[in-house]
């Protein structure tokens, strides 16, 4: 078996650790000795039982996991002592015989990668997932010129030109790179492997719960790119509409930040639960609801290499998705498979016609089916892990022996 370091600054313990993270890791272990080193959230290192958990999901794959602590402050300074000690790490697998290959999940710890391939020759995956230097702008979280920013992108083009591959999550996000960077890219291997799901754990509820209809909402809505005064709009004119409709935000952001974003004047009150899910629970969470909203700052650079983890679970739970334009490949999977409605603006008539047409599509009868199947084909975690696979065992057959 090959060894591979596998770095995220995401956590284990983290819904998208589990979904994106450890779900294709468990399938690459079969044929690799994967060393994985994350950094887990406070709230998660105190839940001991869990932790427990995690080490035992990844002795028994035969994953030797390195959690490290994830700080949020000093702003600057807490990312900069990450990468120091995952650098130090990532080069302690190597100079051990552990690294025959480094898969870089995202900017920071391709940062890191791209350090330990020049002290070292061991060559790297650019994972990039999505444009983060984009999201930050958009987020408002970075200026564009900033030292920062300057930093980030020449991060960027070094990893776009120095790594073994690059992976995007969208062919948009392709193009843009292609026309930002043609010289850095010129003969790269790129491969695009959108979001995947776990279709065997975000399944169909056996039963629809007869009740008040659920408009559900999962994962960060706190985050700057994503378009709260469109859902807090929403919710007023579902609520408006349908006096019995319960609302439910699936998410580990601050409760109370976030009922001020959404329902400031507390008119929902008990009609609007707000709380995180286990990682664990989330299938059961979202087979709860009876469609999920997804409002991104679509339009910007920054959403073309946006592949929501989010939708690819709502719609293997048979759910469909109210979303908007703009954002990555998600208006061309809703449309081509009429699997949801797109909302053209947060004014009270465009919610009401996106209300509308919500209506007339859940009255066919063939819509759960077809949000299933659209899953299927399109973010299956078997075809995302045999890509990965297949990348693996080109990258490694390459490497001198």
């Amino acid at each position: 078996m090959s060894n591979t370091v596998y770095l995220t600054r995401n956590g284990l313990l983290e819904p998208l650790g589990q979904s994106q993270v450890f779900a294709y890791l468990r399938g690459l272990s079969r044929e690799h000795s994967i060393t994985l080193i994350t950094y887990e959230k406070a709230e998660d290192w105190e839940d001991s039982a869990r932790m427990a958990r995690a080490r035992a999901d990844c002795d028994a794959h035969g994953i030797r996991w390195l959690p490290q602590r994830f700080h949020y402050s000093p702003r600057i300074i807490a990312p900069a002592l990450s990468m120091l000690r995952m650098t130090w790490l990532a080069w302690h697998e190597v100079r051990k015989g552990r690294a025959e290959l480094i898969h870089a999940r995202s900017y920071i710890p391709a940062a890191v990668a791209l350090a330990v391939h020049r002290l070292s020759g061991v060559p790297f995956i650019f994972d990039m997932r999505a444009l983060w230097p984009e999201e930050l702008i958009t987020a408002g979280r970075l200026r564009r010129g900033s030292y920062i920013h300057r930093a980030i992108s020449w991060i960027e083009r070094r990893c776009l030109a120095r790594s073994a591959a690059v992976v995007s999550l969208t062919k948009a996000a392709v193009l843009h790179l292609r026309q930002e960077y043609p010289k850095e890219l010129e003969g790269q291997r790129i491969s695009v492997i959108p979001t995947c799901a776990d279709l065997e754990r975000f399944i169909p509820a056996p039963e629809r719960a007869c009740g008040p209809m659920v408009h559900g909402c999962i994962g960060t809505v706190l985050s700057g790119w994503f378009r709260t005064d469109w859902l807090a709009s929403w919710l007023a004119v579902a609520a408006a509409r349908d006096p019995q409709a319960q609302f439910d935000i699936a998410t580990r952001d601050n409760a109370e930040q976030v009922r001020h974003a959404l329902d400031p004047q507390g008119k929902l009150a008990n009609r609007m639960r707000i709380g995180p899910r286990a990682s664990e629970d989330m299938p059961k969470a979202v087979q709860k609801h009876d469609i999920s909203i997804m409002f991104y700052a679509g339009g910007e650079v920054s959403e073309l290499g946006r592949s929501p983890t989010r939708m690819a679970e709502v719609l293997g739970c048979g759910l469909p998705v109210v979303a908007n334009g703009g954002v990555g490949d998600v208006a061309s999977v809703i449309e081509e498979n009429r699997v949801g409605v797109l909302v053209e603006g947060p004014e009270p008539q465009q919610i009401h016609d996106a209300l509308d047409a919500l209506d007339a599509l859940m009255q066919d009868p063939e819509l759960p089916s077809r949000c299933r199947k659209t899953a299927e084909e399109i973010f299956s975690l078997d075809a995302g892990t045999e890509a990965y696979r297949s990348l693996y065992a080109d990258l490694l057959a390459e490497r001198p022996r």
